[in-house]
């Protein structure tokens, strides 16, 4: 193996010549400033479909099921239900219709994003009987729910019939529902939605805390891009002592958690 030292290298001369070094090569400015241009365009490009078309988000809780489980990773839709009737030419915006599936910022604390499923459009008249949704007084197609919990709660499952109350209502939900309560069905104001988890019985939502506000909402869930499976989390006790054996444990629990059906799998 030759040896590469620090000095310039030598190159051959006529007999008797001195030794001339070799004048190293001089990268020309042309292609460090391509270069640089390639990164920025680079750069912006992803800063913008982050910012304007699509964001990552993680299902935290059971609200959605089976629809969307606790370990999914989302990228969601920002441009599907947009508003800006500048951008109308380029980007084919859809109106939000019931039963799509919503991400938006939590009114309460819009710091926090949720997601869940339209049931109820602007001038809509909405109520629960018995865990089912009616809309306009017309029982509605929702085989998507899943009910989990035998046991009855009459302001959950008979909404609004059922009263407002409970520690889970806020003072402000409850002045605003007795204003557009009409023969026990819950009139939609315009520019809002009502929304409900797929999991009826475990889903914090409209009934709770009330209408998400247009312009609350970010976008749709386009696909499942990643899932794990963390309900099979490892206890203290469960963990090899060696430091191989517990790398080597993390990895295969890590594999066997991956949900692969569920990756790559569009959201409806």
């Amino acid at each position: 193996m030759s040896e590469v030292g620090t000095d310039p290298p030598i190159t051959a001369t006529p007999e008797g010549a001195p030794p001339v070094a070799a004048v190293p090569p001089v990268s020309k400015p042309g292609n460090e400033m391509h270069s640089l241009q390639s990164l920025a365009i680079t750069i912006v490009i992803a800063v913008f479909v982050i910012t304007f078309i699509v964001q990552a988000f993680q299902i935290p809780s059971e609200s959605m099921e089976k629809t969307l489980l606790v370990g999914d990773y989302l990228l969601v839709d920002k441009v599907h239900y947009g508003h800006s009737p500048g951008w109308r030419w380029l980007l084919p915006y859809h109106p939000i219709q019931r039963q799509d599936i919503l991400v938006f910022r939590y009114p309460v604390n819009p710091q926090q994003h949720f997601v869940k499923r339209v049931v109820a459009l602007p001038g809509d008249r909405v109520r629960l009987v018995n865990k089912h949704v009616y809309v306009n007084g017309v029982r509605q197609d929702d085989d998507y729910a899943t009910f989990n919990w035998a046991q009855h709660d009459k302001f959950r499952d008979n909404f609004p019939d059922g009263g407002f109350y409970g520690d889970r209502i806020s003072s402000r939900w409850f002045i605003q529902a007795q204003k557009l309560l009409d023969d026990d069905e819950l009139i939609v104001p315009e520019g809002s939605y009502f929304v409900l988890g797929d999991n009826r019985d475990d889903s914090y939502d409209s009934r709770y805390w009330g209408f998400v506000p247009a312009e609350n909402v970010v976008g749709r869930p386009l696909l499942v891009y990643f899932s794990m499976d963390r309900s099979s989390a490892l206890l203290g006790s469960d963990l090899p002592s060696d430091k191989l054996s517990l790398l080597t444990y993390n990895v295969t629990h890590l594999i066997d958690s991956l949900r692969w059906r569920r990756m790559f799998r569009t959201v409806h």
